[in-house]
């Protein structure tokens, strides 16, 4: 079986240079344009969720923690639970 020659590999790229975000403290988004879909209602929810995890230094939130974020956008649940018959 013949060797194969040994090739010379290409230079290295280093693709940092010339990052666009450079704010020290700003999280990079996996996708830069995902509010471009929502709904109004939907986009002021999740740039709030996002403020909140900035402030807080969060990458993940509980569901309490999205609570906090939705009340405070001024939601309030219009009519009581359901109660769940047992």
């Amino acid at each position: 079986m013949p060797k194969a020659a040994p090739t010379q590999p290409d230079a290295f790229v280093d693709r940092r240079i010339g990052a666009t975000d450079t704010t020290p403290g700003r999280e990079r988004r996996q996708f830069a344009n995902s509010y471009d879909d929502l709904t109004p209602d939907a986009r002021d929810l999740a740039q709030a969720i996002d403020e909140y995890k900035l402030v807080h230094r969060r990458r993940f939130i509980t569901y309490e923690e999205m609570l906090n974020v939705v009340l405070s956008l001024g939601y309030q649940r219009s009519a009581p639970p359901p109660s769940s018959a047992g």
